[in-house]
């Protein structure tokens, strides 16, 4: 029972959080959506540019998604309520939070997609940063596959002036890129993690536009050994 209810709040949110994308957001496009397998667990991962990023991405889905977010988003009135209901967890962004990593190692493990943001915060010049090396941590300890996303355009969303201008928001564009592994690794030292991590964040930065890539554009144009996915939608 206890479950059946989760069910049914966290897709109520979701129609909530759709029916909001569709009165306050200009339009949303989202492409490559084909790359997100239909069941079994995984591990989204995507550049932040928005408090509504968390929510923008579990709605142009058709699975149900754990998102992990910042502690301090759980003590704001109603969005705390909303996390609560779609199954959100805390992390703690000052340290090493092992109870966060745990509970993303077990949301993953039962099947389900687990939304990160492995740069921690939002990027306040829209530019991607480096990456944090929980989530390359999950990956290797769960081995199961990570799917980059790159959304752009919520950096406009003017809080909270959004909610008395509808239908003249931004216009967000959401990526999703093909699933990868990270490097293999005989063991997953903190060197390990550093390299996983680097990938990770090549892969959301090539698919996003180059505008947003900060410093990983660069790095981008420097000659790999394999070609990395592409995201575009047939």
């Amino acid at each position: 029972m206890t479950s059946r209810i989760n069910t049914l709040s966290y897709w109520a949110v979701v129609w909530f959080i759709r029916l909001c994308m569709l009165i306050y957001l200009r339009r949303v496009t989202v492409r490559g959506l084909e790359n997100v397998p239909a069941t079994g667990g995984a591990i989204l991962v995507s550049n932040h540019l928005n408090n509504a990023d968390p929510c923008v991405i579990p709605g142009v889905l058709k699975r149900r998604v754990v998102s992990m977010a910042k502690k301090e988003m759980f003590k704001w009135p109603i969005v705390n309520v909303l996390f609560k209901a779609i199954g959100a967890f805390p992390v703690d962004r000052q340290g090493a939070d092992l109870g966060a990593l745990r509970e993303a190692q077990r949301v993953v493990n039962s099947g389900l997609l687990l939304l990160m943001f492995p740069e921690g915060t939002r990027s306040r010049d829209c530019q991607l940063k480096e990456g944090f090396p929980g989530t390359a941590l999950v990956a290797y300890r769960t081995g199961k596959p990570v799917i980059p996303i790159a959304i752009t355009g919520t950096e406009r969303v003017p809080w909270p002036w959004l909610f008395v201008r509808p239908f003249i928001g931004p216009k967000v564009t959401v990526t999703f890129g093909k699933p990868f592994f990270p490097p293999a690794a005989d063991r997953i030292t903190a060197q390990a993690a550093k390299t996983a991590t680097d990938d990770i964040m090549l892969h959301i930065a090539e698919i996003l536009p180059d505008e947003y890539r900060g410093a990983w554009r660069e790095r981008l144009r420097q000659p790999v050994e394999e070609p990395a996915a592409s995201a575009e939608r047939a």
